[in-house]
């Protein structure tokens, strides 16, 4: 009998999945996250033993947990025919099959979205004619289809992928039944797609009908339409995906290991010698009150994204976090492959209770103010840290869009003569905006409380 469970991960719109047989009592995990707890208690909740890890491709967003599967379960390790890697793997390639019992899990090659993707067709009976579902990873989500433009910094062209990804979703996925039910690898927010639902299963009859890139079309305009208005690729992509090939350490021993307390002094030194200062608070708590020269990333946003964009991996990592959310801030800096986290400061913000001249500050500033200065001589520099699409959509007159992943290296733009009030949305990436520009040395620097919704003139 089948087991079947989406786990499904909200900071990275990420979806993983246990599939297992009751009746063997074997199980198989397909794109796990990095920390595995939750598929062994859930394996251990159906009396299951997880003897199989699946990845349907090297993923780029994030740092898969099959090494850790392996060490703490056991589980063989499989990937895609066209995959390469320096650990041990099963390759599958279309029409393999792993027996769990009467479920059958059965792999199909659908590259495009990288050359090594596959498929996973869920089988809930052995002697059934159709499967159950199938398990599409970054090939095709719900609403939409995996970008294939990932791949350019490692040789791929994103034409060529396309015109694999065209072929695959026609020939592989598009020949299933329409009632076969359709798990992707990710949902809306993740930036492995530009228009993938909140939806998290749909089926292929579904998509057929409704989802832009399945529509009748040729493969130079499929290309056309799936490479266009792509997000942009945060820089960590390319170094998850070449160190999900590799042997690595394991989550478990790099949190032993990076998970420790510094004192204000240890933590200093370490910024003296190129360590990055990580705040995680959220941007209410660190604008009346930061140290100098740290970075805001709150946790109640998408922490690990963005810290993966404005990041460097190969510098030290301190965290400064509430207190008992320091393992929690490690954890999900891991999960992107980020093991460069070299502890947190002991007792948070308190550490600096006495020292003043460590301390810097954020200006709030209103709506109502930024209307006042539109059009004055002496205007503030009004910087918009949205993407060019919000922008677009909405913004005010007289702002400069400079999307928050392009800031640090178009910080020439800004310019220092002027105060600066930094905008988004909301108020998240403006705090992380104001706190790289403060890094950098601007020294007037506010945030618009509220971000565009608080400015009544807008075009």
């Amino acid at each position: 009998m089948l087991v079947f469970k989406q786990f499904y991960l909200g900071c990275l719109a990420h979806a993983s999945y246990l599939v297992g047989d009751s009746v063997t009592r074997t199980a198989a995990i397909v794109d796990p996250q990095r920390d595995i707890r939750q598929y062994l208690e859930e394996a251990k909740a159906h009396g299951l033993e997880i003897r199989h890890v699946i990845l349907t491709h090297l993923h780029a967003d994030f740092l898969a947990g099959h090494l850790e599967l392996r060490n703490q379960a056991g589980a063989a390790i499989y990937l895609g025919a066209q995959a390469k890697a320096e650990y041990a793997f099963t390759p599958l390639k279309t029409g393999d099959r792993i027996e769990l019992g009467r479920v059958i899990l059965e792999a199909r090659e659908t590259p495009g979205h990288t050359p090594e993707s596959i498929s996973i067709l869920v089988h809930d009976d052995r002697d059934a004619t159709a499967p159950w579902a199938v398990l599409t990873g970054d090939a095709l989500f719900v609403g939409d289809v995996g970008r294939p433009d990932l791949r350019a910094s490692l040789g791929w062209a994103a034409e060529d992928l396309g015109k694999m990804l065209y072929r695959s979703l026609r020939d592989e996925l598009l020949a299933l039944p329409d009632e076969t039910l359709v798990y992707p690898a990710h949902g809306a927010g993740s930036l492995c797609g530009k228009k993938i639902s909140k939806e998290t299963m749909t089926t292929i009859g579904e998509q057929r009908a409704t989802n832009y890139a399945l529509q009748p079309m040729s493969e130079s305009e499929f290309i056309a339409l799936v490479t266009a208005d792509q997000p942009d690729a945060p820089a960590y992509f390319t170094y998850d995906a070449v160190l999900n090939s590799k042997e690595h350490q394991t989550l478990e021993n790099v949190l032993e290991a990076g998970v420790k307390p510094l004192s204000l002094d240890a933590a200093l030194s370490m910024m003296a010698n190129g360590a990055q200062a990580l705040d995680v608070r959220e941007p209410r708590d660190f604008a009346p009150g930061h140290l100098r020269g740290s970075i805001n990333i709150g946790l109640g946003g998408q922490y690990a994204t963005w810290a993966g964009t404005l990041l460097d991996h190969a510098r030290p990592i301190f965290i400064i976090a509430p207190p008992g959310r320091e393992l929690e801030a490690a954890t999900r800096l891991g999960r992107i492959g980020f093991d460069n986290v070299a502890g947190y400061l002991d007792e948070g913000m308190r550490a600096l209770k006495d020292r003043d001249d460590l301390v810097a500050y954020t200006l709030q500033t209103s709506g109502p103010a930024v209307t006042r200065w539109i059009g004055e001589p002496d205007a503030p520099f009004v910087l918009d840290v949205r993407t060019p699409g919000e922008w677009q959509q909405r913004h005010v007159d007289g702002s400069t869009n400079i999307p928050l992943s392009r800031l640090a290296e178009r910080l020439t733009e800004v310019p220092r003569n002027r105060p600066v009030v930094a905008m988004c949305a909301g108020g998240y990436r403006s705090s992380i905006a104001a706190s790289l520009l403060q890094r950098a040395g601007f020294t007037r620097v506010s945030e618009l409380t509220g971000g565009i919704a608080a400015v009544p003139v807008q075009i």
